[in-house]
Parts: structure tokens; sequence; C-alpha cells
């Protein structure tokens, strides 16, 4: 059997002020409507052969995954990582899971969540003969024929063909060179970019890493056996040991293997490839005027050229520009040259030195029964739009430092407030006093949407206590 297995993880920093902590890379949705996680689950399941597909996830990103997977006739086992490590710790766990499962003959299919591929035709013969080498004992990974000297991707050297199509043995891995070194890979013709998928039987990769990595191997068994098991939304959840996890090394699978094995083969790849890593990539990717804009959103562009330009609500007008990056949300802009778009990752290096929010939070935050929106906020108080899902809950909680006064503008609230029970129906208001116990419930068909204004000294999103809560956060 093939098993696709979607590494969900990052921040994808070169991509704020989109991609964000709590909502990083994967989610994004491009022109398609998709997120970028939704295409990668749904050309998973396209595949000849796949009944399964395993995500490795953050355990804050459970409930967005869920929502973004719904209901599908292909089963889903999500497996989540307490903390970031890497794609070597993350790819064990997953071939753990489905050795002891399925075995070592069943094919794992690793595939990055943030990776636009459209020529699904390809790409399925591609995985095919993958497959095959897979099952031949061989570790498999997929090349990308070069379109130009990248210095922002791996590349792998080509040595002797073999016997299915477009395969090779792989004979070097190169990381991220200088450009000199760069162009001489390109102008040979016998380097690929290095995709960062691959493909090989549990088997073969559960003995590659004994045989290379025996303590990451010894460790990640223990954290698997010391791992929780249940049921969430139709997916099989796998709640990886914190603290077994937290002692594999922090190593990406072509360190600790790839680049070690000599059963290693490479599939040139005939099919589009992005990995979609800043915002000239997602330039490139999107259809142009005829003028080279790609815009998303709306703008009115006066004498403006070879620019990307995206707003979620507000209308941006440019003139006289060529080659910039505009990029604007409700809590933050950005404005950059194309062509030195992989620095806005020090955008982000700053925001994190002030610990300033816009790197973790969008001004709208999904949480498993909905979302909130900070409308406004000023001294002592703040102002949220809150929507919550029919039949969902919050958690019965209470704040130490802030109240809360809450007016229901469409549907209908049961709110626990101290010891009463009551309904709030549109147009009706209720207040909560610092330090009562409190829980918002939707009882019923439609979305509940309220406002919330908050007053108090404090208003931090951690002046909470739970007591009780229907998503494991208590």
């Amino acid at each position: 059997m093939l098993v696709p297995v979607i590494l969900s993880g990052g921040s994808g920093s070169r991509l704020w002020p989109v991609s964000r902590e709590a909502s990083p890379k994967p989610f994004m949705r491009l022109g398609e409507g998709e997120s970028l996680l939704r295409m990668t689950f749904d050309r998973a399941c396209s595949l000849a052969g796949v009944s399964e597909v395993v995500t490795v996830t953050n355990r804050e990103h459970l409930f967005k995954t869920c929502d973004e997977y719904g209901r599908s006739s292909v089963a889903g086992t999500i497996m989540l990582e307490p903390i970031g490590r890497n794609t070597a710790p993350a790819l064990a766990m997953a071939s753990i899971e489905i050795q002891q499962r399925h075995g070592d003959d069943a094919v794992l299919l690793m595939l990055a969540a943030d990776h636009l591929i459209r020529d699904l035709a390809t790409f399925s013969a591609d995985v095919a003969v993958a497959s095959s080498l897979a099952r031949e004992g061989m570790l498999v990974t997929f090349g990308i024929p070069p379109s130009r000297p990248e210095t922002g991707f791996g590349y792998i050297e080509l040595g002797d063909r073999l016997s299915q199509p477009n395969a090779f043995r792989a004979r070097k891995f190169v990381e991220k060179p200088f450009l000199e070194l760069a162009e001489k890979y390109v102008a040979s013709g016998n380097f690929l970019w290095n995709s960062g998928m691959f493909c090989f039987s549990a088997g073969a990769i559960i003995a590659a890493l004994r045989e290379h990595q025996p303590a990451l191997l010894e460790q990640g068994l223990a954290a698997w056996k010391s791992s929780a098991h249940r049921t969430h939304s139709g997916s099989r959840i796998v709640d990886i040991d914190a603290a077994g996890f937290e002692q594999l090394p922090d190593i990406s699978i072509d360190f600790a293997v790839m680049e070690k094995a000599q059963n290693v083969a490479v599939v040139k790849a005939g099919f589009d490839w992005s990995d979609i890593g800043s915002w000239n990539a997602i330039h490139d990717v999107l259809g142009a005027d005829i003028q080279g804009n790609r815009v998303v959103g709306e703008a009115i562009l006066v004498d403006v050229k070879n620019s990307y330009i995206q707003s979620d609500e507000r209308v941006v007008a440019a003139v006289g520009v060529d080659g910039l990056v505009i990029v604007d949300t409700p809590d933050a802009l950005l404005v950059a040259d194309r062509k030195r778009s992989q620095d806005v990752k020090r955008v982000v290096e700053q925001l994190k030195a002030r610990q300033h929010e816009t790197v973790k939070l969008h001004r709208t935050v999904a949480r498993p029964w909905g979302t909130y929106t900070v409308l406004e906020e000023g001294a002592g108080f703040k102002i949220k739009r809150i929507v919550v899902k029919p039949g969902q809950s919050l958690s019965l909680q209470m704040h130490h430092h802030r109240s809360e006064h809450w007016v229901v503008v469409n549907g209908t609230a049961r709110v626990t407030n101290g010891e009463e029970v009551l309904l709030v129906r549109k147009n009706e208001s209720t207040y909560i006093p610092a330090g009562n116990k409190h829980r918002l419930e939707n009882p019923g068909l439609m979305d509940l949407v309220m406002i919330e204004v908050q007053s108090g000294d404090y208003l931090g999103e951690d002046d909470i206590v739970r007591f009780q809560d229907s998503y494991g956060r208590a």
C-alpha cells in the first residue's frame, strides 16, 4: 500500500504578514481558493492505491487541520508534535506509526504541505516510478530540473541511470550553494533541485535510521510507545509524547539519512513544482497582466510593472513603481523589493525581538469553536467580534484582570455566568464581572455572532483559567 505522509510544520516567515506562527504557510490560500495544505491532501488522495493519509503537524494546529480536511473517504491519521523539530524526527515518528500498523512493505510518500503542484497526471506517473524503486529497497527523492541558478535550494548530483524512466542513482547532495557554484550546476545539466519529497518503504527507512541515526530511532520508538491514541472528527489522532519527543535531535532527513545512505535514487520530476518559499515565488505562479503584475484583492495601478499586490480588505493604489511586493492585511503592511523577498524573514526576526503580536496572530484568530476578530483596542479596553459555530462552546473559564460585556448580534447564546445559566438572544446583552466563572455556547443551527467589549488593567490572551474544555485545553 502507498501511504502519503504530509509534513505540515514551519512558520513560513518569508511570507509574513500572511503566514504567522498560529496560521502558517500551509494554511495560505492562493488563487484557487483552497489552502496549500488542502491541495496537498487532495493531491495525495488522488493517487492510486491510497486509502490513508498521515499528517504530522503541531499540536496547536489540530483543529485548523481538521477544518481544512473536512470529511473525506480517505482515512486520516494526524500525528501531533508537542514542539517543532525537523523533518527527520517527524518522518521517524510517521514511519514507526505506519510500520507498526501496516508492516515493513508499506510505501511512504513524504510530501511537504506547502508545495504547489498542478500537473497531477505527471505527478502520479512519477510517484509510480518512485514507488516501484521503493519496493526494491531504494530510498527515493524527487529532483526538480532547475530553471535558474537558485541559491535558496539544495542540489542533487545525478549518478548512473537506472532501469526505471527518469530514474538515477543519487551521487551527491549539496546544500544551498553560492551563486557561482549554482550557475555551474545548472550549466552542467547533471544537477537537480532537491524538492524535499521522498519515497521509501517503512522497512527501508527504519533500517536506514537504525544504521545512521540509531539514537534517534530508539528515542522515537520510546516516544511512540508513550504516545496517546484517540479519534477526533473522524481522524485517528496520535498525541506524541512530549517528554520523549523533546529528546529527538533537530535534524533534517537529508542530513540524518539521505546524504549518508548508499541506496539512494532520484526521480527526475516531469511535473511542475514550486515550494512557495517567498512572495516572489507566489508572483511567479499566479497569472500576470500585460505589465507583469499579479493582483489579489482590489488595486488601482498607474504605470506599475512586475509587481505583486495583495490586499485582504482595503483598496491598494500604486503609482510608478516596478518590481515591488505590497501585501496589506488588517494589522500589518509589507512593502518590499521583489528581488529581496527572501529578506522578509529579517523583518520577522526583528518583530520577534520586540515580542510583537503580529509574529504569532492575525487580527482574526481561529479557534476550535470558531473565530474571534480584534476590532479595536486601546488603554484599558478591547473590542472583539466572536463567531461560534453551531453546537460548539468555549471553555468554562475565568479572568483575573478583565470584565466582559457581551452583545449578541446574530443567533442565540447559552451563557453560564457564575451560578446562572441563561439564553441571550439577538439584540440582548449580558455582563461578566472579573473573577466570575463563565462559558459561551451556541445551541443553535446557525453561527452565533457576538460583540465582546473587554475592560480592565490587563487584556492579554493569557489571562485565562480554564476549568472545563471540550477540546482538551483545560
